[in-house]
């Protein structure tokens, strides 16, 4: 049985796992083809988890095709946790936050000053998105709850990391339900990002570290768009590549 203390101690030692190379540019041999490509190198790095019985989150949409790939090899249950960006007022692309299950909410402080957001518009733009990200999360997996993770690792998988705003919001979903080991893992991310969320998760496994990421869809051959019915189609079949011991619990 693993106490409290026990628990708190081992949530202090981040582990950081890195490809020796911190590309400034992608180059020829920096690409990944698409997100299964990224996947199943994510899933070499993550196979010490595998006995672990791990439940891997990905967000959707497309983390989904990196999940999957690591679900697969991993023998691992295949879950979603959907977190939704705030937008500016006037610029929904600008990120000023994300939003996440359980009531979780997220702010870029400085941004939120620095353009003068009234308290009013963050409390309207956030009940939005929660409602928005509840719907999505009932269409991806329907209406049963997550499984124990009391003794288990969680995994949170992304096809990439710029901001990591809406990844920090899912991180803090997660770390609600008492995992017994929380792992983020992505194909690239920002230098800064992974250094906000280290503090996080217990274990970040990233493969290429940009010294410029500028997009995430830069670093990849093939970056489509991933449609919601390929998700659930993905979520479907994971459950039979999962193990007897990941279903039911």
């Amino acid at each position: 049985m693993v106490t409290n203390a026990a628990q708190r101690l081992r949530r202090r030692c981040y582990i950081i796992t890195y490809m020796e190379r911190e590309p400034s540019n992608p180059g020829a041999d920096m690409f990944f083809e698409d997100r299964g490509d990224a996947g199943r190198q994510l899933a070499e790095r993550l196979a010490r988890y595998k006995e672990d019985c791990p439940v891997v989150f990905a967000l959707p949409r497309g983390g989904v095709p990196v999940g999957a790939e690591i679900s697969r090899s991993l023998q691992a249950r295949l879950e979603v946790v959907v977190a939704r960006k705030l937008g500016a007022p006037g610029q929904p692309e600008f990120g000023i936050g994300a939003v996440a299950p359980g009531g979780v909410r997220v702010l870029n402080e400085r941004a939120v000053q620095s353009l003068g957001i009234p308290e009013d518009y963050l409390d309207w733009i956030s009940a939005r998105e929660s409602e928005e990200a509840e719907r999505r999360l009932r269409l991806f997996r329907g209406e049963h709850p997550y499984p124990d993770l009391t003794t288990r690792t969680a995994i949170l998988v992304d096809d990439g990391l710029a901001t990591g705003m809406t990844a920090r919001a899912a991180l803090l979903a997660l770390r609600r339900l008492n995992p017994y080991r929380l792992v983020l893992a992505v194909p690239v991310c920002a230098p800064q990002t992974a250094e906000l969320l280290r503090p996080e998760a217990d274990d970040l496994v990233c493969l290429l570290l940009p010294t410029k990421l500028e997009a995430v869809g830069l670093w990849y051959r093939n970056f489509e768009q991933v449609p919601d019915e390929e998700v659930v189609r993905m979520l479907e079949e994971a459950r039979r590549f999962a193990r007897p011991d990941q279903e039911g619990h």
